[in-house]
């Protein structure tokens, strides 16, 4: 079959799926039965977790205050399986347990029950004393290279993290690669990350301890902008249609992908020993993160060489994703990896499956794309973690890897 009629199958079927559920509206009701008497009253609460990126102040998420006094909102079931907490609309707010402790995310599969009963027994802020705070993780070669790096395209400012190889100082004649991840607050820290690390230093570390990546490379993470995080990794602004069936509008992708290219990757060239060539320069990230690395590279194919797309959240925009590769194909030196679980949703596998077979369409050769489909993978960092060790060494071409 065409790999286009696929592709526009796939989405006609992502447009049919989503208003079928609308239309039937099969919900579940997480209900919160009790909240601390502190709570202000004028405080909007709200669910936070692996279905919006854990955005602790997503309005599409704020759950409605009752005449009873208890809180409501109804999530659709076909969102599966889920962590989440409760806020009053930042991580400062969050939910503890009654010893001022942080507890661990709350679980539901939304497809077992039509109401989830949930208690609230204190806020972070409200306790006098902090919780403890989770331990950090990120190994001695991580660095921060800006707590509030100008984003001069998006007039915001964001913190940026280096990871450099342990010989980096030792070998000043030697240039690396340099690999650019979204979400950088889930890639080295677990202390900064809202659903756990992805521990792409202790990987570096051992891949280099174990003889397995002889030159290494250099790591830029870019922490996503929290409210933000949905505009600046879509590139187009969602339709109102689409919106009833996705919380996510978009429209800033182009302006964060042109600071990337043209404003922190300068810098890092001129401020690092890097290769800048493109051949040399990957970008990755997960969900919307994988979306926005393969516009990257459809974009500025002459500076993005390595695209890791890890669960890529196609269905958000692939009709404008498709137009755009229209006029703005793969180059065939590129290198795609993608991966997701074979029962992450409906739509993930079909849609991975098409764009691989549109970019081998474009002239991306079969050796260039490596992509993978476990049963048991799923929308979560544990699984992207796990998959990252053999993504980074199909992306910078290091020998040894096992036939697929």
């Amino acid at each position: 079959m065409n790999p286009r009629l696929m592709l526009k199958r796939a989405a006609l079927f992502v447009s049919t799926m989503g208003v079928a559920c609308h239309i039937a509206s099969a919900q579940t009701t997480l209900r919160l039965t009790r909240v601390p008497a502190t709570t202000p009253a004028t405080d909007t609460l709200f669910v936070a977790g692996s279905f919006n990126s854990w955005n602790p102040h997503s309005t599409r998420y704020a759950m409605q205050k009752q005449a009873d006094g208890t809180y409501q909102i109804s999530l659709p079931q076909s969102l599966g399986s889920i962590e989440y907490k409760f806020t009053r609309g930042s991580w400062p707010t969050v939910e503890v347990d009654d010893k001022n402790q942080g507890i661990a995310n709350r679980k539901a599969d939304l497809t077992a029950a039509r109401e989830i009963a949930n208690q609230v027994l204190a806020w972070d802020d409200q306790s006098g004393t902090p919780a403890i705070p989770k331990k950090h993780t990120a190994t001695p070669q991580v660095h921060l290279l800006s707590a509030s790096f100008a984003m001069p395209q998006l007039g915001r400012q964001r913190r940026v993290w280096l990871y450099l190889p342990a010989d980096y100082a030792k070998q000043p004649n030697r240039r690396y690669p340099v690999l650019y991840l979204h979400d950088g607050q889930n890639v080295f820290d677990d202390a900064t990350s809202f659903g756990g690390e992805w521990g792409v230093d202790e990987t570096l570390d051992q891949l280099r301890r174990a003889g397995q990546d002889a030159t290494g490379s250099i790591v830029v993470a870019v922490d996503n902008g929290d409210q933000f995080r949905s505009d600046e990794y879509i590139p187009w602004v969602s339709t109102e249609a689409e919106l009833k069936d996705q919380p996510h509008r978009g429209g800033q992708g182009r302006q964060y992908i042109d600071f990337l290219a043209f404003t922190l990757k300068p810098y890092v060239d001129a401020h690092y020993r890097t290769r800048p060539e493109a051949a040399h320069t990957g970008i990755a990230g997960s969900s919307l993160g994988g979306l926005i690395s393969v516009y990257a590279a459809l974009k500025y194919p002459k500076v993005f060489g390595a695209v890791g797309a890890f669960s890529p959240a196609f269905w958000v925009c692939n009709d404008s994703l498709l137009s755009f590769a229209k006029t703005h194909p793969a180059a065939p030196t590129t290198r795609f990896y993608f991966v997701s679980g074979t029962t992450e949703s409906k739509t993930m596998l079909p849609l991975m499956t098409a764009w691989r077979d549109e970019l081998r369409r474009e002239g991306v050769p079969a050796a260039n794309i490596s992509f993978h489909a476990p049963a048991d993978g799923q929308h979560r960092e544990w699984f992207w973690r796990r998959e990252f060790p053999t993504a980074y060494r199909f992306l910078f071409g290091l020998k040894g890897l096992p036939k697929k």
